[in-house]
């Protein structure tokens, strides 16, 4: 009994700390909040401020999760460590968008960043104190992981949920009259200490029900399982086909791979939901065990391919952030690639060997992330290091810089980097000095001899044919499109834009249809000038561009516009216009 006593006595100061844990975030939140709506200090301290919110977002996750999971000496010592990190890489990610605005928060990106980084980092530090050892053993880092992503999203709910009744209870008082309810909810003095306060509550309350969080995971995941022979039938559908196909229409995507990287990572995610934690109360049925076996293997190609097409990318044209990311991606998906093909071959317990596979990943992913989010492998620093040296070995001519890029989406490094072209005079100083005047992204224009590049970069058909005089001296957003479309690193890598001339309301005079990723943008001569009025967007996409280069199409009479036939399918043309005035009546049939 006395036994007993302690324990409750131990989970009634849990709850305390937590609830306490919860209200402290919310009352340092708002303060910052206000700080930053007022422009107050800390607010105008600038990495001061990147400091704290990074601290008060994100360090309470840690007690919150460690208080009934973690020995107190190595919850505080952790807490201490994750606070410290938090701190240097919110400094960060202020200091490096300094050149551009004042900044307030830290930005999105590093916030879903950040999560991810402590999320990972906690559950390696919580498994391995419950286990007494450096690394854990596999089944105690499945359990505490998904327990509190479990746990996480069920608190998410909940807050939802709470917001949702008190939105109710305000109405119903409104329908008498009394506003206060109302008035009281939108008051960030409330609203803010209110969630992080009920979030705290709602990780006790799960925290103490830990059979029906177990419940609930093995329900999610045995659901989840079941899809891992769908997707793996797809995916070897899709290898079976790509010898057939080629790689051309990937490359068509220009994002072949982002998405071979999704789709390795819901692999990883499924076989995963199938393997749990090694020591399933049942067995394994057969189709899960082939479709886990098959599953590893085909992550081999999915990320070799995803590998090969960000290689041909950052060849051609550098590096940027999104390709940075993308490139740590394909390194994590690699790790798990080769862990778990090695897992599927190899005799022994089924997939046993992917364990140590996710531990090795987890570091890995840990390490990354903290690089990219610290000065260590900055993106936006690596990618104008990464323009700067194709700059100073000629590859890259002053016309093809990537100006807008560097003044707008490179942070400081950016700005950093046209002080150094200013310096150097020329073409490409006097362009650099012109971008440092733009104060707005919408002032960077294309170089002055774009339309040349455009000229040359687009393909006339039927072979022979020539743009209208005037088509390429349109202005506004339709050229700028073209310019990102056909005149910059946004080319097929196999093809390049294509344009038809095709007469497409029967008035006698040809539009021009520009061929990119598939569909075909109609652009057509207004009463002033040419601008883009819609679009034919086929279903079946197979063969589409070579029919329409080489004339196998025909436009079917309809009203306003003909429809295109193609290969036996009949396709509309989607309209677009930015107002009514431009609004090209069809001649009359």
């Amino acid at each position: 009994m006395a036994y007993g006593m302690s324990e409750q006595g131990q989970g009634r100061a849990t709850g305390l700390a937590r609830i306490g844990t919860g209200l402290a975030q919310g009352v340092a939140l708002w303060a910052l909040t206000e700080a930053a709506d007022n422009k107050v200090w800390p607010a105008t301290s600038g990495v001061l401020f990147g400091v704290l919110a990074a601290v008060v977002l994100f360090t309470p996750f840690v007690v919150l999760g460690g208080l009934a999971d973690m020995r107190r000496r190595t919850l505080v010592i952790w807490t201490l460590a994750a606070a410290a990190g938090l701190a240097a890489l919110g400094a960060h990610d202020i200091d490096r968008r300094t050149a551009h605005e004042t900044v307030d928060w830290i930005s999105g990106q590093a916030m879903v960043f950040f999560a991810a980084a402590l999320f990972i980092g906690h559950h390696l530090v919580s498994a391995a104190d419950s286990d007494r050892k450096l690394i854990a053993h596999f089944p105690t880092y499945f359990d505490q992981a998904w327990k509190h992503g479990v746990q996480l999203a069920m608190s998410a709910a909940f807050v939802g949920v709470f917001w949702l009744v008190l939105f109710l209870g305000g109405a119903l008082f409104k329908l008498i009259g009394i506003a206060f309810v109302q008035d009281l909810i939108g008051k960030s003095w409330f609203a803010i200490p209110a969630t992080t306060t009920m979030f705290a509550a709602a990780v006790q309350l799960t925290d103490v029900r830990h059979g029906l969080i177990r419940g609930i995971r093995t329900v999610a995941l045995t659901l989840l399982s079941w899809l891992l022979p769908v997707l793996v039938f797809l995916t070897g559908a899709f290898m079976l086909a790509l010898p057939f196909t080629g790689l051309e229409p990937l490359w068509k995507t220009r994002s072949a791979a982002a998405i071979l990287l999704s789709a390795a990572a819901v692999m990883i995610v499924l076989i995963n939901a199938a393997y749990q934690d090694g020591e399933p109360d049942t067995p394994t049925p057969f189709i899960l065990r082939w479709a886990g076996r098959i599953g590893g293997l085909l992550l081999v190609p999915l990320v070799g391919v995803a590998a090969y097409a960000l290689s041909l990318r950052i060849g051609q044209y550098g590096l940027t952030p999104d390709r940075i990311v993308a490139a740590a991606f394909a390194l994590v998906g690699a790790i798990h690639a080769i862990g778990y093909a090695v897992a599927a071959v190899l005799p022994g317990p089924w997939l046993k060997r992917l364990e140590i596979t996710n531990v090795v990943g987890a570091f890995a992913s840990l390490g990354l992330l903290l690089a990219l989010f610290s000065p260590i492998a900055d993106p936006a620093r690596l990618s104008v290091d990464s323009q700067m040296a194709r700059i100073a070995d000629g590859r890259l001519k002053p016309d093809k810089v990537d100006y807008r890029f560097l003044r707008f989406q490179s942070e400081r490094y950016g700005v950093a980097a046209l002080q150094t072209l200013k310096k150097k005079g020329g073409e490409v100083g006097k362009r650099a000095t012109e971008a440092l005047a733009w104060s707005e992204e919408r002032q960077a224009e294309g170089p002055p001899s774009e339309a040349v590049n455009l000229t040359q970069a687009i393909k006339v058909w039927p072979a022979g044919a020539v743009l209208p005089a005037d088509f390429l001296t349109m202005a506004g957003d339709d050229k700028a499109r073209l310019q990102s479309d056909c005149g910059t690193e946004n080319v097929d890598i196999n093809g390049g834009c294509n344009a038809i001339l095709a007469d497409v309301d029967g008035d006698g005079v040809n539009e021009v249809l520009v061929m990119q990723a598939g569909d075909a943008e109609v652009f057509a001569k207004g009463p002033v000038e040419w601008s883009k009025v819609g679009a034919f967007v086929p279903t079946g996409c197979a063969g589409y561009p070579d029919a329409l280069r080489e004339g196998r199409f025909r436009l079917v009479p309809s009203r306003p516009w003909r429809e295109l036939e193609i290969n036996g399918e009949r396709v509309p043309m989607q309209e677009t216009y930015r107002n009514c005035s431009e609004r090209k009546a069809a001649p009359p049939r």
